[in-house]
């Protein structure tokens, strides 16, 4: 299994209130599936994918992602598996604006110990010939392209993607999930995606639906819709 949630818990505390995010949550996901992880805003979904990330702590259980043991690791560590395994995908896009789109790639890639090819990946979200462009300059669906571009240039692992359609309209949304599952069969990379949108879920391998802090419902899907055929 590439990677494996044991009764993961969380919580925080504000003065001498205590709230509870995630109540024991356990998941997995083989490598090469896409998995997603769906549930109403406030439910914990970003908690669990930050964790998985290494991004954040848990209280207490167990991440296992490629073999690496990640609630055991110290910050060092952390931040080694954070350059190494995970790419990151947010709502919003988090480009630097005074970067070309070459240049945003770039910063990634130079700090990764197996990058792909920028060109190589530009191309593959279809923003080569926007390369020397600035984010100003673009729509949010190509911001979106160039923040998956950025995400898979260190050759991730595991892409972790926090709400990656919700900024935009649904033929940009379609555009993207178009592109997320081209990445997935051509680098054989294993996505986990959070989202609101139960129609995503359909081009999923597994489905787990978040309520108040708990795994309420597992889905092991045997028929994959291509994302194309999405609506919503």
């Amino acid at each position: 299994m590439f990677l494996k949630v044991e009764n993961l818990k969380k919580s925080y505390k504000t003065g001498e209130v205590t709230t509870t995010v995630l109540k024991g949550v356990g998941m997995e996901l083989n490598k090469g599936e896409i998995g997603v992880i769906l549930g109403p805003s406030g439910s914990g979904k970003s908690t669990l994918l930050n964790i998985i990330g290494g991004v954040d702590r848990s209280d207490s259980g167990d991440v296992f992602v490629d073999n690496i043991e990640v609630t055991k690791l110290n910050d060092n560590k952390l931040t080694d598996y954070r350059r190494e395994k995970i790419g990151f995908i947010f709502q919003f896009y988090n480009l630097i604006p005074n970067l070309t789109v070459g240049e945003n790639i770039e910063v990634v890639s130079n700090i990764s110990d197996s990058p792909l090819d920028t060109e190589e990946v530009l191309k593959a979200v279809g923003m080569l010939d926007k390369k020397h462009r600035f984010p100003r300059e673009l729509s949010g669906g190509e911001q979106q392209r160039v923040s998956i571009a950025r995400a898979i240039v260190k050759n991730p692992k595991l892409l972790l993607c926090d709400e990656p359609t919700g900024a935009l309209d649904f033929a940009a949304s379609r555009e993207i999930l178009k592109l997320l599952e081209k990445i997935n069969k051509e680098y054989g990379t294993t996505i986990l995606m959070i989202t609101h949108n139960n129609a995503i879920s359909a081009m999923a391998n597994r489905v787990y639906k978040v309520r108040s802090g708990e795994i309420v419902e597992c889905i092991v899907n045997n028929i994959i819709m291509p994302a194309e055929r999405i609506e919503w």
